[in-house]
């Protein structure tokens, strides 16, 4: 079975837009395991606009499903103006993922500011990086997952450099499914048994929903995990978390 990997960050961004505790993106994480998930996915950015620092500190002994960290490993290390007394402020994303050791880091090649995440990696031009940050968050015992597009290039380049997953960006499927669903998942299927012949996991994410998630399910049986977070969150705001949890299961069973 595919696992559900929740991705909290839309939480965190009510809470942040009034101040205070309300919703409460702990108590958030630990309903998600109850209902269901099997994974928490948090995506702490250096602007903190949504999930922060402290957010992900905190959820780490909360939960006892895996635990996936997403984010940009050339943030900046030494975070300027941080307030020396808050240790969670003085991390950058490789020591915040070293210090929690997650099951799962997903490194996501996002530029600061940008609204989501809109493109994988270049595991080609960015080998030696690459292979420079896996072997560091191996050596703590974390899985280390590469975001990556639909290409079968990229997918053979993240087996190069060590990585033990690629999740393959499904941005274009999901714009595309509605008017074509086959010609939509062709590239994916491709790609995910690129990664299956190079002895990758496979995980998918962005954009997957109740409306296309059940079919990219029956074409790649063998995707090892989805993150979903901006579908799942919106849809429980109409159906309620437990409900919506239980649907997006259904799909992936």
């Amino acid at each position: 079975m595919t696992r559900l990997s929740v991705n909290i960050n839309k939480v965190a961004t009510i809470r942040n837009a009034r101040g205070g505790n309300v919703p409460d993106v702990l108590k958030f994480a630990q309903a998600c395991e109850r209902f269901g998930a099997q994974g928490i996915t948090v995506h702490p950015r250096p602007d903190e606009r949504h999930i922060r620092y402290a957010d992900a500190l905190a959820i780490r002994p909360l939960i006892g499903v895996e635990y996936n960290i997403e984010g940009n490993p050339r943030g900046e290390r030494d975070r300027k103006g941080a307030n020396p007394s808050d240790k969670s402020r003085l991390y950058g994303f490789v020591d915040l993922v070293k210090e929690i050791r997650p099951a799962q880091v997903t490194l996501v090649p996002d530029a600061d500011g940008v609204l989501t995440s809109n493109a994988g990696w270049d595991t080609v031009a960015h080998r030696d990086y690459l292979v420079d940050i896996v072997n560091e968050f191996h050596q703590c015992g974390i899985r280390v997952s590469i975001f990556v597009d639909a290409d079968v290039s990229m997918v053979e380049g993240a087996a190069r450099t060590g990585a033990d997953r690629v999740e393959l960006y499904t941005e274009s499927y999901a714009s595309r499914y509605a008017a074509d669903r086959d010609a939509a998942i062709a590239p994916f299927v491709t790609a995910a048994r690129t990664a299956r012949d190079c002895g990758l996991g496979l995980n998918a994410g962005h954009d997957l929903s109740l409306e296309n998630l059940a079919f990219f399910r029956q074409q790649i049986p063998w995707c090892d995990e989805v993150s979903i977070g901006h579908a799942l969150i919106s849809d429980a705001l109409y159906l309620g978390l437990e409900e919506t949890i239980r649907r997006y299961l259904a799909c992936l069973s």
